[in-house]
């Protein structure tokens, strides 16, 4: 965040005669009640005390938040458009709140809003802005708010707290306690007759704004970086949030959502959220629910929490989202009945609401052209100067392009699933290495797990049908031209692929759902990856030259009656506990493999055909292996052509030519 009141204190300068240089040189002791103390600190620039009664803020005025400002039932506090507060750095016994029949009045506009913020607007400096209304909430009437004690809770859903528009407020969220600590804006069982529009709330040590119970709808709402909850809600709230963007990038936050108690069922509108440092996303306690409609979510490691195993159908995602359970490898929470998903969805990259439409508010963040996270809705041409981190899932849309060319590094996060590539049915990669400078996309550490892989969607014949939907990403593939084209893929190496969604699915080095003979897929390597290093789901796509090396799983599978060639493939297991060199599942398409060289320093299983799977290979080198051909469920050995005749489960297998790799120096290309 810029350092706003740099700017603020040169105007309180200007205006010294009427502001705090009025005073004495002792400044007066923080007023407590007394309506005549309070309303003569007002008119100098000091909000202290107790409001009885009607005032209006001067915009050309920048007022010192001293203490507790205190709006009391049947009294107004107006703030025109412009002004400004300055809080001081009082934790929690400075702070703003409007009582159960006060009225605060904020008209900010575009060009010129309201700005409530401690000197440095670092988070926890203080408390921030109190609303107590009279509507519904599940604590019942007259209830005790859990910051200043504050009444709240009464039977009138339309009850009016006042008008809030085009407010920015930072540094709040000083702590009361271990348990409680201020907002950024709380909306006590404020009322649908308040109208809220155009909130910013920046750097708060917790949430940016809470809802207890109430019916109060809030449009066009800017949350950046507050440390708890972006938009928090309980006691049964059942208002709704529309046009929302949010964005974390500071570790350690907890979520984007929480919803809590009782489900109330509030509604939310375009909700974008961004996250550079992974996260939870969207987190729901008890049996609290909500409906959200137009959810983009970039760069969380968890979409979805129910914290305490509630029900996911409380939750709805009117988009189609399909909450997928995930592997939880947090022992922490093996005690608490906790389920955390993924979302099957394969337009979540797509902004609902843009950084852009909050262009009045005063912020310094901004995402750097090297993260690559979001959508790729258009021609997008990486450059190879650049450092690159892959954040989160990029998905190329439907018309979109992504261009990647020769030399290109990218590191991809440790974030296990929500972190990978896709080319979604109609969009078109274009990775242009070269023998002498491959493109590389690796994590850090290059481990099993730490991240997703590439995953291309297209539109070609496979027995899973038209518009199928994937296993990773929920993504829909399958149509019915086999010529389709997805692009071209050339000198590529990928590591540290394969992250886990759940105890039966994992991503792929390369995951290729119905991808056509159109595209171009050349001198491909797969290191360390934790599932398998490429695989083919229906299809006619063809592959040259690829090396896969100890990947956990299959080195190449298939199913779903994929029907192209490989050729040249060179594959290396030297660490215990894979799965085979090749898998084959289901309808036999009878794909073509020339030239296969695959050894083993460890054992297991060299190839493996499940149901009535096959293929016609021809120069097969087989060494090291315990069992060459796996016939797992009995399928026919007719199915499985090896040197033009079928094959048996005795044959050494190790008179064809060997793959000559000594020229592939570019397998093991590192960041």
């Amino acid at each position: 965040m810029k350092n706003l009141f740099v700017k603020l204190l040169s105007i309180s300068m200007a205006f010294g005669t009427i502001t705090l240089t009025s005073c004495d040189s002792d400044d007066p002791e923080p007023i407590t009640g007394g309506t005549t103390e309070v309303m003569e600190n007002l008119d100098a620039g000091i909000l202290n005390g107790t409001l009885t009664e009607d005032y209006t803020l001067s915009s050309t005025t920048t007022y010192s938040l001293t203490g507790q400002f205190i709006i009391d039932d049947g009294a107004t506090l107006n703030i025109p458009a412009g002004t400004k507060i300055l809080a001081d750095n009082g934790g929690t016994d400075v702070y703003i709140a409007t009582l159960m029949g006060g009225t605060i009045n904020i008209n900010g506009s575009a060009g010129n809003p309201v700005i409530m913020s401690s000197a440095d607007g670092n988070p926890g400096d203080w408390g921030g802005l109190t609303l107590c209304g009279k509507a519904t909430t599940t604590a019942g009437v007259d209830a005790t708010a859990e910051v200043g004690g504050f009444i709240y809770g009464g039977t009138d859903d339309s009850d009016s707290s006042g008008i809030i528009r085009y407010l920015q407020i930072s540094g709040t969220g000083a702590q009361i306690n271990s348990e409680s600590q201020y907002n950024g804006v709380s909306f006590y069982a404020v009322g649908s007759g308040t109208l809220v529009d155009n909130i910013a709330v920046i750097n708060g040590d917790d949430d940016g704004v809470e809802f207890f119970g109430g019916t109060v709808e809030v449009s066009n709402l800017y949350l950046e970086n507050n440390s708890d909850d972006s938009i928090d809600w309980t006691e049964g709230w059942n208002g709704s949030i529309t046009n929302a963007y949010i964005s974390n990038t500071v570790e350690g936050f907890s979520t984007v959502f929480e919803g809590d108690k009782d489900n109330g069922n509030p509604q939310f509108n375009n909700i974008t959220a961004v996250s550079t440092v992974g996260g939870t996303a969207l987190q729901f306690k008890k049996t609290s629910g909500g409906t959200i409609d137009g959810l983009s979510l970039v760069g969380y490691d968890v979409d979805l929490d129910m914290k305490d195993g509630g029900a996911t159908s409380n939750v709805i995602f009117s988009d189609g989202y399909t909450p997928v359970a995930m592997v939880e490898d947090d022992a922490s929470t093996t005690d608490v009945d906790e389920s955390v998903y993924t979302f099957a969805l394969n337009t979540s990259a797509v902004a609902t609401v843009d950084l852009s439409d909050f262009d009045w508010v005063d912020t310094d963040i901004s995402f750097e052209s090297s993260l690559l996270q979001g959508a790729v809705t258009g021609d997008v041409t990486l450059d190879a100067s650049i450092a690159y981190v892959l954040n989160s899932s990029y998905i190329v849309q439907d018309g979109g392009k992504l261009t990647i060319p020769a030399g290109t590094k990218i590191t991809a996060r440790d974030g296990g699933t929500g972190v990978y590539i896709a080319v979604l049915q109609g969009g078109q990669i274009d990775i242009q290495g070269t023998a002498t400078n491959p493109v590389v996309i690796s994590s850090a550490s290059a481990s099993p797990g730490d991240w997703g892989g590439l995953t291309i969607c297209g539109n070609a014949t496979t027995t899973a049908g038209v518009d199928a939907t994937a296993e990773v990403g929920g993504f829909i593939y399958g149509g019915t031209n086999d010529a389709d084209n997805s692009g071209s893929v050339k000198y590529l190496v990928l590591k540290g692929t394969g992250a886990q969604i759940n105890s039966e699915s994992q991503y792929n080095g390369v995951s290729l759902y119905a991808v056509g003979t159109g595209t171009t897929l050349e001198n491909i390597s797969v290191i360390n990856g934790d599932d398998d290093g490429i695989e083919f789901f229906g299809g006619t796509v063809s592959v040259t030259n690829i090396y896969l090396e100890n990947n956990s799983d299959d080195a190449v599978d298939w199913t779903e009656g994929w029907n192209g060639t490989v050729t040249n493939t060179y594959i290396s297991n030297t660490v215990e506990g894979f799965s085979t060199a090749f898998e084959g599942d289901k309808d036999n398409g009878n794909p073509k493999f020339v030239n296969v060289t695959a050894i083993s320093t460890v054992g297991g299983t060299a190839l493996q055909f499940k149901k009535t799977s096959g293929a016609t290979i021809t120069d097969l080198y087989l060494s090291g292996y315990d069992t060459n051909i796996d016939m797992k469920d009995d399928g026919p050995l007719a199915n499985v052509i090896i040197e033009g005749v079928a094959a048996t489960t005795t044959d050494a297998y190790n008179t064809g030519t060997q793959v000559d790799i000594s020229t592939w120096t570019w397998i093991d290309a590192s960041l």
